[in-house]
């Protein structure tokens, strides 16, 4: 029996120490950003800095006009990222939102922002989420472009298969920009009928060295973590008291109105908005509608 007990307590210690290793490995990258702001010095008076960090198969650039417009009306500066995986960030093993958090944490200990407010689409709505959750001192505000803290589309779930699609490409070589993207659609339009959602993943078609083409985006990493990716993490009864606006598109699935209560257990500040004929990228869909209402949020001193 003692020696039972004795195999046991090694498991258990050596479980405890696979998770510690586990732990301890976790490291932020260094993210690719790009900055909107105006020549005049800063000031301890000017409104928090916004992050924004886009979505799946996203990429700072897709933010461009948006930020722009941001830093007219909110006199804010704005940070637009590209999380790892994506854009310019780093490529890693790994990808989950303790992951992206970090990174976030990492990006504001360099940049010297003691406070932000935060704005993230769909995988980065809930990376902000999390990152609320875990460093609340550092946060001033979130808005969070649909997506939920405790439940998953079931389009989301679909997700897999665009990876599909995306690594089987025949990718083209020494062509310009214009044919490549041409052709590399018209492979796409076999498996992907939304000429919308095909002009989005073909921002990431980069031309190499070589001539030759490739995503920019690290697709065994993400395909491999998809399920992290797919559910938001636990929280263990965390809680995040400062403002939070959950803005989602009315012809979405993300945000269902019976899980407001859910929410509002996590985030109980949060007020919800729903744009009318918008789907899951309703910021592209609907910018001048999403742009009033964050802008609107963002600019009150609640």
């Amino acid at each position: 029996m003692l020696l039972f007990r004795n195999a046991n307590t090694f498991k258990r210690d050596t479980i405890i120490q696979v998770i510690r290793r586990k732990l301890s490995s976790i490291e932020p990258v260094k993210l690719a950003y790009a900055s909107y702001e105006s020549t005049s010095s800063s000031n301890d008076a000017d409104p928090a800095p916004l992050v924004v960090i886009h979505g799946l198969f996203g990429s700072k650039s897709n933010w461009n006009s948006l930020c722009k417009v941001y830093h007219n009306k909110t006199q804010r500066k704005i940070i637009a990222v590209d999380a790892r995986n994506h854009g310019d960030s780093p490529h890693t093993d790994q990808h989950t939102y303790e992951h992206l958090a970090l990174d976030l944490k990492e990006l504001l200990a360099q940049l010297k922002f003691k406070k932000a407010a935060f704005l993230g689409h769909s995988m980065g709505g809930r990376a902000v989420m999390y990152f609320a959750l875990k460093y609340p001192d550092f946060v001033d505000k979130l808005v969070v472009a649909d997506i939920s803290p405790v439940r998953t589309s079931p389009n989301f779930k679909t997700m897999p298969s665009l990876f599909n699609v995306l690594q089987n490409m025949n990718m083209p070589k020494n062509v310009p920009m214009s044919a490549a993207r041409t052709q590399t659609d018209l492979q796409m339009a076999r498996f992907i009928s939304d000429k919308g959602l095909r002009n989005f993943l073909l921002t990431n078609l980069v031309q190499k060295l070589d001539g030759s083409y490739m995503w920019r985006i690290n697709i065994p990493t993400l395909m491999a973590n998809f399920e992290e990716i797919a559910a938001f993490p636990k929280t263990n009864d965390l809680m995040f008291e400062g403002p939070v606006l959950f803005i989602a598109g009315g012809a979405s699935d993300f945000i269902q109105e019976s899980d407001h209560y859910k929410i509002l257990k996590i985030f109980p500040k949060a007020e919800f908005y729903y744009i009318e004929g918008a789907g899951h990228w309703l910021h592209s869909e609907k910018p001048t509608e999403f742009l009033q209402h964050t802008i609107e949020f963002l600019n009150n001193k609640h």
